[in-house]
């Protein structure tokens, strides 16, 4: 996309304009905040914020420079994710390990798949070909201990690192609406910001109402007032920003209520995950945040959730 095409897209700009505008808000509301109440716990905010900035760029770059960077960083995104995820993984097989390489030679296949928009097979490579092959490599390799947990474990990651992560890789190879200017670039950045929205104003919510504990056993911050305030706040931004996508006023309604919803489910889901491990964050890569896995918990969810929408309302 060079720089003629991107100014000429005035949905993609001003959301662009806007991420960075609330980002600078934020930025200033906490230093001021922290000068004016030096007694004020804003550690946690100001950390969050810096990750935040650090996100927002990375996913900014990926729409603006070339299509071809673009898919490559998320694969790259998708590589760290899985390596991460695979490494803290308990009771791990040495078998298991080896398996591992054929997970990271799937990584190209499947975003060429995305990049050249061959959607029958973009679908079916990892959740049935590397499924199967998979477990058979775990087969013939002829340990059968625990030959079960890991014909689980691995697909799964595999599905949540590669497959889910490769669905915002195929939003920019989806072809032009007639009438719809922003394109795969305008749904990419509508998923990743009301992803990330949902999840600072779940945050937020909760900190400033939370009192009833949603999932105590799995993620004992997450309140009932948490939940609801982000829903309802995501919901509403979606509306306002249903310009990036061809949504009516309707669809934005509920595709918003959908992502915050799924957003809620990306985020327990690894949480459960991260516990059964034994472990707060899955890594210390993002300061603030943990690993890589522990910002894209929520987009593991929405993106799949929000690709297979659109696609199926606009594109089959």
């Amino acid at each position: 996309m060079n720089l003629a095409q991107f100014s000429a897209n005035k949905e993609v700009a001003f959301i662009i304009l806007l991420i960075i505008g609330l980002l600078v808000f934020a930025t200033l509301l906490f230093f001021i905040w922290g000068k004016l109440k030096p007694e004020a716990n804003l550690i946690e905010l100001k950390l969050r914020t810096k990750s935040w900035w650090t996100m927002a760029l990375v996913f900014i770059l990926a729409i603006v420079i070339n299509p071809i960077i673009s898919y490559f960083a998320f694969g790259l995104l998708s590589f760290m994710a899985l390596r991460e995820i695979s490494t803290i993984s308990k009771n791990v097989r040495d078998v298991d390990r080896r398996i591992m390489i054929w997970c990271y030679i799937a990584i190209p296949i499947q975003f060429i798949l995305a990049y050249n928009g061959y959607f029958n097979l973009f679908v079916i490579f990892i959740p049935v070909v590397m499924f199967i092959f998979i477990s058979f490599m775990l087969v013939i390799k002829g340990e059968t201990t625990e030959i079960g947990r890991s014909m689980s474990v691995i697909p799964t990651q595999l599905m949540l690192t590669v497959f889910s992560l490769s669905h915002l890789a195929f939003l920019l190879s989806l072809p032009q609406i007639a009438g719809f200017n922003a394109g795969g670039r305008g749904l990419l950045l509508f998923v990743v910001f009301i992803t990330e929205i949902n999840d600072v104003f779940q945050f937020t919510w909760g900190k400033l109402l939370g009192r009833h504990a949603i999932i105590p056993k799995i993620s004992p911050n997450k309140t009932w007032e948490g939940f609801i305030g982000g829903i309802i706040t995501t919901t509403v931004l979606g509306y306002f920003l249903r310009f990036l996508t061809p949504f009516s006023e309707v669809e934005s309604l509920v595709v918003s209520f959908v992502i915050a919803c799924a957003g809620f489910v990306g985020d327990v889901v690894v949480s459960a995950v991260k516990r059964d491990i034994g472990l707060k964050d899955t890594g210390n890569l993002i300061p603030g945040h943990g690993g890589i896995l522990d910002r894209i918990d929520s987009l593991a969810i929405t993106s799949v959730v929000f690709f297979h929408i659109v696609y199926n309302l606009y594109y089959s």
